[in-house]
């Protein structure tokens, strides 16, 4: 590990979605700063397995867990389990995401409901359980994972959009009411990001989006990694119910 390693010292970091895109790249770089890290994915075990070597290979300790982050008791399970371990529970990030997107004329409830419960719900179930452990620790640190679609909104994506909105009014009401525990809680607002997600995009689409963004580029999954470490480290505690847009200018 390199010399700025130590700078989360060892407790563990959960983070959802962790299996893949921008969830491994966070999970890699609080690694490489010393974190611990509970990699929380729902489907790809093989992918969350080869993550978790890889962080152990970075000289910390790393887990998988399968769980369905919409479901409060696997939630809370897996939570109290990690607990167990003896080591706190210091930073929480909130990467777990799915899109279906279709215009509203076409977007069926379930594919609302799903959008909604996933990317904004689970966040704040996830919440619920950690707080207690960070409230009787006085320390903790929770980044949210946003997106420029709730900042600026975009056709077909209404429940994305709201999900994404939600998440930075969660933020920022979150971070009133844990300011008093040392416990920060800001968002991190990706925009377009070259990951699988993105791969799934048209490729002409892909290069209509590229040419508005200032920087003339997708974003990488390492530099959305870099904020969300940013926010995570002891010395950002004077940070709190703050958004960070990693969008290269293209919504300022």
């Amino acid at each position: 590990m390199s010399a700025s390693s130590v700078e989360l010292n060892g407790a563990w970091a959960i983070v959802t979605g962790g299996s893949r895109g921008i969830g491994h790249a966070i999970g890699k770089e609080l690694a490489r700063r010393g974190s611990d890290v509970l990699i929380l994915f729902r489907q790809d075990e093989k992918a969350a397995q080869a993550v978790v070597a890889e962080l152990r290979a970075l000289g910390v300790r790393s887990q998988a867990r399968q769980v369905d982050v919409r479901q409060f008791d696997a939630v809370q399970v897996a939570v109290e389990e990690l607990a167990e371990t003896g080591r706190p529970i210091a930073i929480l990030v909130n990467c777990a995401g799915i899109t279906a997107d279709r215009t509203v004329g076409k977007l069926s409830l379930a594919d609302w409901q799903a959008v909604i419960d996933t990317n904004l719900t689970a966040s704040f179930l996830i919440a619920t359980a950690v707080l207690p452990h960070m409230r009787a620790a006085g320390y903790g640190r929770i980044v949210n994972i946003g997106s420029i679609i709730g900042q600026t909104g975009n056709r077909g994506q209404t429940n994305y959009a709201a999900a994404k909105a939600g998440i930075l009014g969660f933020t920022k009401a979150l971070a009133r009411e844990t300011a008093k525990y040392d416990i920060t809680v800001n968002a991190v607002c990706p925009g377009f990001i070259d990951t699988d997600m993105l791969a799934t995009i048209p490729a002409e689409i892909v290069d209509t989006i590229r040419r508005r963004i200032p920087k003339g580029r997708l974003g990488l999954p390492e530099e959305v990694a870099f904020a969300v470490a940013f926010l995570a480290a002891p010395r950002a505690a004077y940070i709190t119910g703050q958004v960070i847009n990693v969008n290269g200018g293209e919504y300022m």
